[in-house]
């Protein structure tokens, strides 16, 4: 396993990072236990969460992601072994189950949820804390042009203030964006740097082959200011595993279970989706392990949260990380990008 800086610090994270967002919806607490044990084997160190999982997110599964995590912890007693992540929900989504809906990214709710992640995740500190998308209306989760709207919205400067009061606190070691803008990206570090609060050190966005939009504002800032990708949803919901080729709907899996999945699910998306499955196969390859080597290599990709139902997913997912990708194979995929880049941003 190779291991990457986090940003400006010390910290060195692994290239593969365990994604939990089906833990306590699709997998148990016990698959979940599995899956940490077989990570922990093949040298993963950064686990990745958020006080919102499982997803979908529904009340009466709510929190139960930390929960999990915070039990392995309590039961197997390494804790100083791994990274931790997690995020603090923001305002819209569907949801409201948590604190009554109306929530924001000011001192009283980031207050609230870190302590509550804490309790869950029975832990003193989280290492890496993000805000999971943005609390003003702009242009994330599939939205690629941005229609401006003026609307209240917590002060950025408030949100670092209050951020940086928990890492004083020793809460939090480090602070993360999600689902941000190049705008956001830079005012938060602008900020941070002209006021001395915490520098973001890594921002969490959907990265894969059918969206590979990070790289048109983002990529340079991740770059030049070592704010680098936490690159979420890789193989866009298991389309680029070809599990889903000729409509297929495989018992069990997440776009057979749950119907808001559609972000990859276009006809221009599988179009493309079919192609990449294609020269992957053409190549000998298996298709997922395509898609994950893609992403992991990039150089603005700190690290790549692989996610998985199964161990045998986890395995295949994992092996991706020793997989060298040919220049034909290379060439292939930026001929298919070409022809049709981005189909599900």
């Amino acid at each position: 396993m190779q291991y990457r800086p986090l940003g400006r610090t010390d910290i060195r994270v692994s290239a593969l990072c365990l994604g939990t967002m089906t833990w306590g919806e699709q997998n148990s607490e016990a698959d979940a236990f599995a899956q940490i044990e077989r990570a922990k084997a093949a040298g993963i160190n950064f686990i990745d969460t958020a006080e919102m999982y499982p997803v979908p997110p529904r009340a009466e599964t709510y929190s139960r992601t930390e929960q999990i995590i915070g039990n392995w912890f309590r039961q197997r007693g390494d804790r100083a072994d791994w990274i931790l992540a997690s995020k603090i929900a923001g305002p819209g989504n569907g949801i409201s189950h948590i604190r009554d809906g109306q929530l924001r990214h000011n001192r009283k709710h980031i207050v609230a949820a870190l302590d509550a992640s804490l309790k869950r995740l029975q832990t003193d500190w989280i290492d890496l804390y993000q805000l999971h998308w943005p609390e003003r209306s702009t242009n994330f989760f599939g939205q690629l042009g941005y229609q401006h709207k003026e609307q209240d919205f917590t002060p950025l400067e408030e949100t670092l203030e209050a951020l940086d009061e928990q890492v004083r606190a020793g809460k939090i070691r480090h602070i993360g964006l999600s689902n941000e803008t190049p705008w956001g990206t830079m005012k938060f570090l602008q900020l941070a740097e002209a006021r001395g609060w915490p520098r973001a050190v890594s921002i969490q966005n959907p990265y894969n082959l059918l969206n590979r939009s990070f790289e048109v504002g983002l990529a340079e800032i991740a770059l030049r200011e070592q704010c680098g990708l936490l690159a979420y949803s890789p193989m866009a919901f298991g389309m680029l595993s070809g599990k889903y080729e000729n409509g297929a709907r495989p018992a069990n899996a997440r776009i057979t279970l749950f119907s808001r999945f559609t972000r990859y699910t276009n006809p221009q998306s599988e179009l493309a989706c079919s192609r990449y499955v294609a020269l992957a196969r053409e190549h000998g390859l298996v298709p997922a392990q395509m898609a994950l080597a893609f992403v992991t290599r990039q150089p603005f990709v700190t690290s790549n949260i692989i996610g998985a139902t199964t161990l045998e997913q986890l395995e295949t997912n994992i092996a991706s990380f020793d997989l060298q990708l040919s220049d034909e194979v290379l060439a292939g995929i930026e001929t298919i990008h070409k022809s049709q880049p981005n189909p599900a941003p």
